[in-house]
């Protein structure tokens, strides 16, 4: 444990590090077009992921990326931790994301946030501002950009219980595009409110789309349905992985809440 606990030391030394580099680098494209940002934030996270692999030994796996649609798209993924939050936008061509409005009052990094055109919200906003979020989503949307929201809201610890907000039935509705479920277990690895990394293999499995043209209710009971039963999965298989490599699942998160 003790050199897990320096690797992830160095790594999240590192992690940040690499960040100041990528927002250093990307300075130029202020001047450019939103995709030349994308490709920029796809290099930060590619080397990221690279980083995280060769210094905390954590493998990432991706499945059903055949299943990945073109074009205009909600993506619809469980939320347990940072990593999926800059991993996800690899994969898509004009990755959209609703963000903390404070996120955009940070130097230079806020500056891409508003170059790219993410869409920053309050937490503490009332019904019409939400509304108005989720307007605009929708209208991004149907423009050709790929959606990725986290219908929980907010990270949940590893077994906790769902709890999806009625925000992105909402845009699925308003929008009329097809809705991309992705289960994953990156709480395992890169727990919530800790700098620890642990060892193993995260994967990321992308799941069958929805239709559009769901009612709302149909639409959360499916997309909440789907995506757990995966996710558990993949919790439970990762957690025998675990147990082999340290005779126990290590960390806050092998409690279930």
């Amino acid at each position: 444990m003790v050199s897990i606990f320096l690797r992830s030391l160095v790594y999240n030394f590192l992690f940040y590090v690499l960040l100041v580099f990528w927002v250093i680098v990307g300075i130029p494209t202020y001047l450019m077009p939103r995709s030349a940002i994308m490709s920029v934030a796809r290099y930060w996270a590619r080397s990221s992921i690279w980083l995280l692999r060769v210094i905390c030994n954590i493998k990432v796996e991706y499945r059903g990326l055949e299943k990945i649609p073109k074009g205009p798209l909600i993506v619809a993924s469980k939320h347990q931790s940072m990593w999926e939050t800059f991993a996800l936008l690899q994969f898509f061509d004009q990755p959209l994301f609703i963000v903390k409005r404070e996120l955009k009052w940070i130097p230079l990094f806020g500056w891409y946030l508003i170059k790219s055109d993410m869409i920053a919200v309050s937490r503490a906003a009332g019904g019409r501002s939400l509304l108005r979020m989720a307007r605009r989503a929708g209208e991004q949307v149907r423009r050709g950009r790929q959606l990725i929201i986290f219908p929980e809201g907010t990270r949940t610890a590893v077994g906790a219980p769902p709890r999806y907000k009625a925000g992105v039935a909402q845009i699925y509705v308003d929008c009329g595009v097809t809705c991309l479920p992705v289960a994953l277990n990156s709480g395992l690895f890169w727990p919530r409110r800790t700098f620890m990394r642990y060892p193993g293999t995260l994967v990321v499995e992308f799941l069958d789309p929805l239709p559009p043209g769901l009612s709302r209710d149909e639409f959360t009971a499916r997309v909440s349905g789907v995506i757990e039963e995966a996710t558990n999965r993949l919790v439970e298989a990762a957690r025998r992985e675990q147990a082999q490599l340290f005779g126990r699942v290590p960390g806050p998160e092998s409690v279930k809440a």
